[in-house]
């Protein structure tokens, strides 16, 4: 059995249909071009499969090491953030359990990455840094509803651009990079959620994926998260002028890659100045 089917098994699909319906994902963009099929969208990762996986070479350790600690403090901060946003009362009632949901998942993705640094590559998870999630006093996400949202969107849009750019990076090992895969599909449908609740509640225009290099409302200096989201070359060929479909529809239908330096740029404003 692979990893995927492995992992179909132990995460089946038990949402209700209230929770189908606030999980959106870009199907509707797809269908434009063809039936792309099913996705494989993963709520958690059980930390009993590593009995299953082989260990990688050791020749490709020390990269994949970098790599997967790079995630490791995404989702750092993505845990610590729908952590502190329910120990707070931003969250409105109604939703908590949309980010109690979001906040299992991110914990799930933690102790899954930790486990493959530490118990299948041999190396060290890096420690969860200290973080200041008003970015210096300039944001105020847990006391102001709009504000938490707004970030819960940005970090979960550059989540799903960080995962898609260290994917050339792991490719040689099968498992992590089949890892990686699964965690940003779930990523992704956090960004689609997260996207269409701002919408709901009138907070901003946005569909449930990035149109273009659109910020909707969100301050000028999320510009980073969406810049390059216009491109419409895919494999060398102008998809809109291949197809006809104009330019907001096609660069609907990917997400561009983000590499390690643009997302740390990003990151780091909601670091903790380090004493």
């Amino acid at each position: 059995m692979n990893l995927i089917k492995l992992l179909d098994t132990m995460c089946p699909d038990t949402k209700s249909a209230e929770d189908k319906d606030r999980f959106y994902t870009r199907r509707d963009a797809f269908r434009q071009f063809s039936d792309y099929g099913k996705k494989i969208a993963l709520a958690a990762v059980p930390l009993s499969i590593f009995s299953s996986l082989p260990h990688v070479a050791k020749a490709d350790t020390a990269s994949l090491i970098g790599v997967l600690n790079y995630a490791l403090t995404l989702e750092h901060l993505e845990y610590r953030y729908y952590q502190l946003g329910l120990d707070s009362s931003v969250i409105e009632s109604a939703d908590r359990v949309i980010f109690q949901k979001i906040r299992d998942h991110e914990l799930a993705h933690v102790r899954f990455l930790q486990e493959v640094i530490g118990n299948v590559l041999g190396g060290t998870p890096v420690a969860e840094p200290e973080f200041d999630f008003t970015a210096g006093g300039n944001f105020m996400p847990f006391s102001d509803y709009p504000t938490f949202l707004a970030l819960s969107q940005a970090f979960e849009d550059t989540g799903v651009r960080a995962y898609k750019g260290q994917a050339a990076n792991v490719q040689e090992s099968d498992v992590v990079l089949t890892a990686a895969l699964s965690i940003h599909s779930v990523e992704a449908r956090h960004a689609s959620q997260v996207r269409r609740l701002r919408t709901k509640k009138g907070q901003d225009t946005v569909k449930g994926w990035i149109t273009n290099n659109s910020i909707g409302t969100l301050p000028a200096a999320a510009a980073g998260i969406y810049a390059g989201e216009e491109n419409l070359t895919q494999g060398g060929v102008n998809v809109s002028n291949l197809t006809g479909i104009n330019a907001a529809g096609v660069s609907e239908a990917w997400d561009e890659p983000l590499n390690m330096e643009q997302v740390l740029g990003i990151a780091s404003l909601f670091l903790a100045p380090s004493n």
